[in-house]
């Protein structure tokens, strides 16, 4: 069979699923950094820039999450998540990949935050992302087609 990835606009209805995901994906990494957030706190953060947000499908089964903001200069990624039990798959890769494409249409950087201690730092070194500055909690990656 085929493996199809695919991406919706994610609804009301997805609420619970994106709560879970972050829960799931974030809590660990968001703990490694010193943060502990309440459930209140992550629902808050996934229904922030919700209209951005989009289901990543594969064989039309959520999986995970992609919340990516269009700016006038740049592509922003807010929120990346793939479920644990799909990851290590190449699917974060594949999703970046389409996210590049887009990039490249529009001619534009994406820009990122990923915590310092989040093993995805690597997969984005992977496709080209480069570290420009650091906090005490996260990296400040860019990736940019013109280099």
């Amino acid at each position: 069979m085929a493996v199809m990835l695919s991406y919706r606009r994610a609804t009301l209805d997805d609420l619970s699923f994106l709560i879970q995901l972050r829960r799931l994906t974030m809590s660990e990494h968001l703990q490694n950094a010193g943060l502990y957030l309440t459930a209140q706190q992550h629902q808050e953060k996934v229904q922030e820039f919700f209209n951005d947000t989009q289901i990543i499908l594969l064989n039309n089964k959520a999986i995970g999450a992609l919340k990516l903001a269009a700016f006038s200069s740049s592509l922003h990624i807010r929120q990346f998540q793939i479920s644990p039990k799909m990851q290590g798959k190449g699917i974060g890769s594949r999703v970046l990949q389409d996210v590049i494409h887009r990039a490249r249409k529009v001619k534009q950087p994406i820009t990122l935050n990923v915590l310092l201690a989040n093993p995805a730092k690597a997969l984005y070194l992977r496709h080209g992302f480069v570290v420009i500055s650091e906090n005490e909690f996260e990296y400040q990656m860019c990736y940019s087609h013109n280099k």
